[in-house]
């Protein structure tokens, strides 16, 4: 057993699969940790997905051997850049930095140095390091920690392109003319000099003029900064003009220990770094294919047809028609599409459900295209401590440029390729998984801490089991079917919709809906969410209701003010709900009770499995009531308890039996 204890999270081999009549037994292997211990989690799902998290020795060993500075040595042949000014501009947070710029702009033309680490020069084809770089494929990103492709030695250290430490790089180094087209281009074995390490929060600063501070430190390198603003936008609009597509969705920032997530968006200085490196990537892509060496590409495939056509049918159904030119849909008519879309409310909803509809991206060694950039030549060149392709096409950039490419060469590199792209993309989409449930456990357990609360979000997607909400912070939850109220509802595949089949009523795609959180589930990684009642509805409707029966009623919409209603006057009898703004209905609850007052309340609660605390075990309440219900089912349990309360025996309470103030407590959507 290993030691393991209860509660413990553990890996375990099947040893064997039973039978009808018993059950499967297996003998763990290896003790995670304590199911509540932080961490424990997350190197769950590390595991699950076979993620190498632990070096072998031997990999640890060769690593140590490398030196931890340039070798006068190892700068032979090379082209000295050290004296242009170059920096990096990456998230405050990264170790591993793979790339550097430089740019000037003379007569019209700029110069664009792109300048890669050169890890080929450390990690040499088929040693243990290069065997174990190819086996993990890539660094993984998670919530709380970064599993390097690479030792750290060499991916925080001799491979990083640290500020004021001499590197060695492979640079591409472009003339661009002011149309943005690469007019020359030079790829070399270089060694550079970092001047600074920029993040990109203090770019996006200077640029937008919101940082003194910043201003003044990084003074002398403020115009090149511009530069690149400037040259970064005519990058762009020529992509855009060739047809190339811009998903724009914000990604989930997780402050650990889940204490906030919010959207993490793309800003100008990002956008720099990735219209730089997107230019460099083509530029090597195309020098390469055209040379018909052998090489590793970044290809994307044309989306899926029958995909292509359900998304045209809903914009048919929105009003947006949009016409294919041929039997496949072309990048540039992908790109009308989501230009007509622009400033409709479920924008971002059918964006997203047009980025579903593309195929993904993946490792080839045959040239054939990006169909996402619309890009003849696509390459992933700029990120060789994080991503093994990267790496491989620099040994074979390398073998070219010091004139190795000879047939013995050609051969060794053909009989290797296929299977390094097959297993690299393989380890991406690994990854990839990884990363999104490891976000998705963090939601989970953020959402856990706001159960009840009430949120504003947007319907995401629909399907036959419920309808997706997206909050404002990234945060997914799904409305199921079933807890859908007043009526019953299907969903309509053609409209995209959850529609009520006697009503009529629909939940559509980019409707905005309030949400309470009901469940978040740790095991199933899931959030589930109920829409809101309608405070105004519902308030007004209880309160004209049992003013129509004779009682005198305060309303109250929210628990602040039903906290000083309940300070000032007795009331006969309560009706609290659960769902109120700024301080919900047991918090109100509580507060009262410990007052001394015993008067009768009635909980009302949009749960159907409700919770010990608000049967009244040890919350105060005499009574609850699940939504939805009738005014007669709100009346006859309110008569109980004020019939208990008070001591009447008498089956029927009439408006001369009692003069009753009720304050009624919703919540809106």
């Amino acid at each position: 057993s290993m030691g393991a204890k209860d509660g413990d999270k553990v890996v375990a081999e099947i040893t064997d699969y039973g039978s009808r009549n018993r059950k499967p037994e297996g003998k763990i292997t290896e003790v995670l940790g304590n199911l509540r211990s932080p961490g424990t989690d997350i190197l769950a799902i590390v595991k699950s997905f076979n993620i190498p998290s632990v070096f072998p020795d031997k990999v640890l060993r060769q690593a140590d051997r490398v030196p931890d500075h340039v070798q006068e040595a190892d700068l032979d042949g090379r082209l000295d850049l050290r004296n242009l000014v170059t920096v990096t501009i990456d998230g405050e947070d990264a170790k591993d930095l793979d790339d550097a710029i430089s740019l000037t702009k003379e007569d019209g033309i700029y110069h664009l140095g792109v300048h890669i680490a050169d890890v080929s020069n450390y990690v040499q084809g088929g040693s243990a390091l290069d065997r174990e770089a190819l086996k993990r494929g890539t660094s993984v990103y998670l919530a709380d920690r970064v599993i390097p492709m690479l030792p750290e030695r060499l991916s925080n250290g001799i491979c990083s392109l640290n500020q004021g430490q001499d590197r060695l790089t492979l640079s591409c180094l472009m003339d661009v003319d002011e149309k943005g087209k690469v007019i020359s281009h030079k790829i070399a074995e270089t060694v550079i000099r970092v001047d600074e390490r920029m993040c990109y929060t203090d770019v996006k600063n200077i640029l937008e003029d919101t940082d003194e501070v910043a201003k003044k430190r990084y003074e002398v390198l403020i115009p090149m900064f511009f530069l690149m603003k400037e040259l970064s936008g005519i990058l762009r609009s020529r992509r855009h003009t060739r047809g190339s597509i811009d998903f724009d969705f914000p990604e989930s920032k997780i402050i650990l220990n889940a204490v906030d997530i919010h959207p993490y968006e793309r800003n100008v200085a990002t956008k720099i770094i990735e219209d730089f490196m997107l230019l460099a990537n083509e530029t090597v892509a195309q020098e390469y294919c055209t040379g018909d060496y052998p090489f590793v590409y970044r290809t994307h495939e044309n989306p899926d047809p029958e995909k292509i056509e359900s998304l045209l049918m809903l914009l048919h159904n929105e009003g947006v028609n949009i016409q294919k030119s041929g039997q496949e849909i072309t990048p540039g008519e992908i790109q009308e599409i989501l230009e007509s879309i622009e400033g409709m409310p479920n924008e971002a909803q059918i964006s997203r459900l047009t980025l579903r509809t593309m195929k993904q991206a993946k490792y080839t060694t045959e040239c054939s295209g990006h169909f996402g950039l619309a890009a003849k030549y696509y390459c992933h060149f700029t990120s060789p401590i994080r991503r093994y392709p990267d790496l491989q096409i620099h040994r074979i950039i390398k073998d070219c440029l010091r004139g190795r490419m000879n047939e013995e060469k050609r051969q060794h590199y053909e009989a290797i390729l296929t299977e390094v792209a097959k297993q690299s993309s393989e380890r991406e989409r690994k990854a990839d998984e990884a990363e999104r449930e490891t976000i998705k456990l963090k939601k989970v357990e953020y959402m856990s801490q706001h159960l009840w609360e009430v949120y504003e979000g947007v319907i995401s997607g629909v399907t036959a089991w419920g309808i997706y909400v997206e909050l404002p912070n990234t945060v997914e939850g799904l409305v199921r079917a079933a807890s859908l109220q007043g009526d019953y509802f299907e969903y309509n595949e053609n409209e995209y919709a959850m529609v009520g089949t006697h009503t009529g009523k629909a939940y559509k795609l980019g409707e905005k809906v309030r949400v309470q959180v009901v469940a978040a589930d740790k095991m199933t990684r899931t959030i589930d969410f109920e829409l809101a009642e309608d405070e105004e509805d519902l308030n007004f409707i209880i309160t004209q209701k049992l003013r129509s029966e004779g009682y005198s009623v305060d309303s109250c919409y929210d628990g602040e003010e039903a906290l000083d209603a309940l300070a000032v006057v007795d009331y006969d009898a309560i009706i609290l709900d659960i769902m109120m703004p700024k301080i919900d209905g047991l918090e109100v609850l509580r507060s009262f009770r410990q007052t001394g007052k015993t008067t009768p309340v009635l909980f009302l609660t949009a749960k159907d499995a409700v919770p010990d605390r608000v049967k009244g075990l040890d919350s105060g309440a005499n009574d609850y009531l699940v939504k939805p219900f009738s005014f007669d089912e709100l009346m006859a349990r309110l008569r109980a308890i004020i019939r208990n309360s008070f001591g009447m025996t008498d089956n029927t309470i009439t408006v001369a039996d009692l003069t009753m103030d009720c304050a009624a407590h919703t919540v809106t959507r």
